[in-house]
């Protein structure tokens, strides 16, 4: 969340900011409510000062020589008037502001300022490109038609769930387990984060905590058993439980950087997307991700932006899969996030570079959601963290790379040097 504050005296400036998200604020809803709520403010503070004037009253008259009952009967009136108008004012400055909270959960972030103006992922920023896509002596095929052969099977996760389900079986799902954990061991032993198994349930202000509530509830699965006194949701990707361990927290400055990962389903609606990549495994209801999440000094944000993107590039390196890098523009970044990187893998059977991983600056964003601080060893007062959040990666989608771009004309596909350990020397999945 924006910091209200900020938006409340700075509502045109807000909406010039926001505007390169393709976000429109009401600047002139916000200036109404602020005025309205300064207005209301004032009446309260002034009859405050009447109540303690009229307060006074009762001394003042019990030194001209009226009894304390006397005295207090004769401003009681007076008293219960202010009482009763001070009540409707407080009342009044109270529900301006939880509108004007209600609004505030409803704003993105703001864009860095180094952050391309777009409409769409067509008006991505191309920062570098690793790896040369392989020239094949015969037709590559697609993940779908080599993986039915191989132990994806479609028609099975329609037949349980419905559409946008897969079932995997044998080589293939040793694949996608050998994938997961090589990941993890990466992130873990080789860039120093801590794995962390959490809940695939979350309750509703955990998801509000990094910003998935209230305005994306139609990308969401949720429970609805009668006898739970509130809704689970499931998990929409890892980062809402990592993220939120250090919701309600004061750190010290020492425990700075807090480097988080772990492996988990996502549950996501895809709301909004329907006959996009409806074609295998590349848009799911349900799909596993490894992901990475820090916990930063506000000064060291951008600096571990640069350093999780590295992070996420590592698998594809070590899996020898090109891709490339870029910099999303405003009308493509997400709603949370002030800068993006996505990663972007190479597949032969599309002819085109796909997404498999975000990663995401949010500054204080989330951390103000969550009220998740740090101790200022220099002021001894608790300050906004800065969150940032990426994947590792998505793991069904880097299994789709691997399959498309270590295929032979057979069919068979290659074991990448750096899986055969996790896969007990398996070199080919024929």
């Amino acid at each position: 969340m924006l910091d209200p504050r900020f938006v409340r005296e700075n509502p045109e400036l807000v909406a010039e900011l926001l505007r390169k998200k393709k976000f429109e604020l009401d600047v002139e809803q916000i200036k109404s409510f602020e005025a309205e709520r300064k207005t209301v403010q004032a009446a309260a503070q002034n009859l405050r000062a009447e109540k303690k004037q009229a307060s006074k009253q009762v001394g003042q008259l019990i030194g001209q020589g009226l009894s304390v009952d006397d005295a207090k009967a004769q401003v009681a009136e007076q008293l219960a008037s202010i009482d009763a108008r001070l009540v409707d004012a407080e009342a009044r400055e109270q529900a301006i502001l939880a509108a004007l909270d209600e609004i505030m959960l409803g704003l993105p972030n703001l864009p860095h300022a180094s952050v391309a103006e777009g409409d769409s992922d067509d008006d991505n920023v191309e920062v570098r490109r690793w790896g040369t896509p392989r020239e094949f002596a015969f037709a590559p095929k697609d993940h779908v038609e080599l993986g039915e052969k191989l132990g994806l099977d479609f028609d099975a996760g329609a037949k349980l769930s419905g559409s946008r389900f897969v079932v995997m079986r044998n080589q293939i799902a040793r694949l996608h387990r050998a994938l997961a954990q090589f990941m993890l061991d990466v992130q873990t032993c080789e860039h120093g984060y801590e794995e962390c198994a959490t809940p695939y349930l979350v309750h509703g202000h955990v998801l509000q905590g990094t910003g998935q509530l209230p305005k994306f509830e139609a990308d969401l699965f949720k429970t609805s058993a009668e006898d739970q006194e509130q809704p689970h949701y499931l998990i929409p990707t890892s980062e809402v439980t990592l993220t939120n361990l250090v919701r309600d927290t004061i750190l010290e400055a020492g425990q700075l950087p807090v480097k988080l990962t772990g492996h988990s389903p996502c549950f996501r609606s895809e709301a909004g997307s329907y006959g996009r990549d409806t074609r295998g495994m590349i848009r799911q209801h349900q799909f596993d991700k490894v992901e990475m999440v820090r916990i930063v000094h506000p000064e060291q944000s951008f600096e571990a932006l640069e350093e999780m993107t590295q992070n996420a590039e590592a698998i594809l390196q070590k899996l020898n899969l090109p891709y490339r890098v870029v910099a999303l523009c405003g009308g493509d970044l997400g709603f949370g996030a002030t800068k993006t990187y996505d990663l972007e893998v190479w597949l032969p059977g599309q002819q085109k570079y796909r997404e498999i991983s975000s990663v995401s600056n949010c500054l204080d964003f989330q951390a103000r959601r969550m009220q998740a601080r740090f101790r200022n060893p220099e002021t001894g007062k608790p300050e906004l963290v800065h969150t940032l959040n990426g994947s590792g990666l998505a793991v069904g989608r880097t299994m789709v790379a691997v399959l498309e771009n270590y295929q032979d004309e057979q069919g068979r596909i290659h074991i990448p040097e750096a899986l055969q350990p996790y896969m007990g020397g398996l070199t080919i999945i024929d």
